[in-house]
């Protein structure tokens, strides 16, 4: 029981989904090469459902999700990047800040989200005019490629812009810093097998 069943079951938001949890699945993979690894991208929410169900051996997700029932503890906080099409006024400039957002045609994430309030907090202390949200959604993925297409500007996680082209936009920071936190978390009444030991070494060192 201690070694597991021969496979490790993880759920991510997008944000990891793309960089830091792959990096850390070839690790475990050179590592264990027998265990077979189930990841599943889906929204925090979701992770959080799937570790307290039991379809997941372990998740990581944002830190807006309702804890009660999981075990959890802070994983990565980066501070997010200003991201704009090639070209946009601002991409002269070497730190965005809220002042240079005002009236800005920009890419929001959905008002429950944590970084959302985080940067609305900001933009409201500094008294300046807001930008223009022009489109909300959840997955910093499809801020990269709402952005690329020209709609506007947003503000995404470091480790969300792996693999984005960087012939279609620039990504510049953001003062004050706004920070992305995730959690990683796990079932309340299962020990941790080796296997979840493991992959948890291995999610540490991809940080």
């Amino acid at each position: 029981r201690d070694h597991g069943a021969g496979q490790v079951r993880i759920g991510s938001l997008s944000a990891l989904g793309s960089s830091l949890v792959p990096r850390a699945v070839r690790r475990f993979r050179e590592m264990r090469p027998d265990i077979a690894v189930t990841l599943m991208v889906l929204p925090s929410r979701d992770v959080r459902d799937g570790v307290v169900s039991g379809a997941f051996d372990l998740g990581l997700a944002a830190d807006e999700i309702d804890v009660s029932g999981v075990l959890h503890q802070p994983f990565v906080s980066p501070r997010a990047l200003c991201a704009m099409p090639v070209g946009h006024p601002l991409s002269e400039r070497e730190t965005i800040t809220p002042h240079d957002l005002a009236g800005v045609d920009f890419i929001a994430y959905v008002p429950e989200d944590r970084a959302r309030q985080r940067l609305d907090l900001i933009l409201s202390e500094s008294g300046a005019a807001p930008p223009r949200v022009v489109v909300e959604t959840i997955y910093a993925a499809t801020v990269c490629a709402l952005v690329a297409e020209g709609v506007g500007v947003g503000l995404v996680s470091p480790y969300a812009v792996a693999g984005v082209d960087p012939t279609r936009l620039v990504l510049k920071p953001f003062e004050p810093a706004v920070q992305s936190k995730s959690l990683l978390i796990l079932p309340l009444d299962r020990p941790k097998s080796q296997l979840v030991r493991d992959f948890i070494d291995c999610l540490m060192a991809a940080r």
